[in-house]
């Protein structure tokens, strides 16, 4: 039989942590952050982090590993949670992957392609035809050298068009052809994948009371302790980086980098609902705020044990 592997997915402040934690101990689980920001030592109220006494409680992996000044990317988290996966399965216990960083999870699961890397000099050529003959002079030559590749890459989607010349330039194969040889966990282990989902209007108040609780805790003395040090620009992404620092630099009032947290999380748990929409295979289970944590990790834990 395979090994199980579950997974547990959503938008931010959809109520990951709370229902994790509960469902961890049901079924005798480790936990896997498939966050982009958790990885980051001293970055924690910006990252909702689960508690120390939390952590305790229910061991985390892929939390608190890197310096704020150290580059974190896709694949260095894959790498790390297959190691943390064969890690946990060794000693008897369920991997269970938290998070909402969806291109890390989709990477995990199905695969990254590993391209090569880039050259700027057939870049900066590809750019120059592209003004001079125009988007369709580049794709017609896609269209050429790999078929099936264009059908997939809108035809005034310049960025998708060069990159595609350039592998094939560089690594002389098609990127459809490179992008088949990808691997991921989906039929390696048992992958049981749940996503949770709430209505727009209500995760949005969700967030506006994150980040009102996140003020209040010391959002801005902990972004400026992270601003006295070089930071990477992986950490730079940070939501609340930009909008606290504009703050502190005397751009604009607490109250407004309150807005702009607020608004910019909303927009990106937006695109993180959009992204896990074309999840394969999940398991989506509706929650209002009427719902506990531990009915929600029970009714997932008994859907496990049939």
């Amino acid at each position: 039989m395979k090994k199980r592997v579950i997974c547990l997915i959503g938008p931010t402040a959809s109520g990951k942590t709370e229902i994790a934690l509960k469902l961890a101990k049901r079924i005798g689980a480790e936990i896997i952050s498939c966050d982009s920001m958790q990885i980051y030592k001293g970055i924690d109220i910006a990252t909702s982090k689960p508690t120390k006494a939390e952590t305790r409680r229910i061991p985390h992996h892929l939390i608190d590993v890197l310096s704020p000044s150290q580059e974190y990317n896709v694949a260095l988290f894959k790498k790390s949670a297959l190691e943390k996966i064969n890690h946990i399965h060794k000693k008897g216990k369920v991997p269970l992957i938290v998070g909402g960083s969806g291109l890390y999870l989709r990477a995990l699961i199905d695969g990254l392609f590993e391209g090569p890397g880039r050259d700027s000099a057939l870049r900066n050529k590809l750019s120059q035809q592209a003004k001079k003959y125009g988007k369709a002079y580049l794709y017609r030559k896609l269209k050429k050298q790999d078929p099936e590749a264009a059908c997939k890459i809108h035809p005034h989607d310049l960025r998708r068009i060069i990159r595609a010349l350039e592998v094939y330039k560089l690594a002389r194969e098609p990127i459809s052809a490179r992008q088949k040889k990808t691997f991921g966990i989906r039929d390696k282990y048992d992958l049981r994948i749940f996503g949770l989902r709430r209505k727009r209007d209500e995760l949005y108040r969700r967030i506006e009371r994150r980040v009102d609780k996140m003020f209040r805790k010391g959002l801005a003395s902990e972004i400026k302790r992270v601003m006295k040090h070089k930071i990477s620009r992986t950490a730079e992404g940070l939501l609340g980086y930009r909008e606290i620092a504009g703050y502190l630099k005397g751009e604009y009032s607490k109250d407004r980098a309150s807005e702009l947290l607020k608004r910019n999380t909303r927009h990106y748990a937006k695109r993180q609902i959009s992204w896990f929409k074309n999840e394969k295979g999940v398991n989506w289970i509706e929650l209002s705020d009427e719902d506990k944590s531990q009915i929600i990790a029970d009714k997932i834990g008994l859907s496990l044990s049939r």
